[in-house]
């Protein structure tokens, strides 16, 4: 393993045992909710679905389909914010 990856793995052990980790998931749940990625993401699963039709498309088929959009409709005031808190955190917990 190296070094980025021992970083990366102390880090989310650190926001795991703190409780930090479900802090930060729940943060992102309700914000993508208010922004209304949610919603739009369901829309696109849909139109995906009528397009390729219901017996043609897996559960596979369907992450692969829509994970780009996904990841790209995340706005990046949500992206800040939580990059920030992390930043925070990883802050207040310097002797990673």
């Amino acid at each position: 393993m190296n070094k980025d990856a021992q970083m990366r793995a102390a880090i989310n052990q650190k926001l795991i045992e703190t409780g930090e980790r479900e802090r930060l998931k729940e943060l992102l749940r309700a914000k993508l909710i208010e922004c209304g990625w949610k919603d739009q993401l369901k829309a696109h699963c849909k139109d995906v679905i009528k397009e390729k039709g219901l017996e043609h498309v897996t559960v596979d088929d369907l992450v692969a389909e829509i994970t780009p959009k996904g990841r790209a409709l995340v706005p990046d005031s949500v992206k800040k914010e939580l990059l920030q808190r992390i930043r925070t955190f990883l802050a207040q917990h310097a002797s990673l």
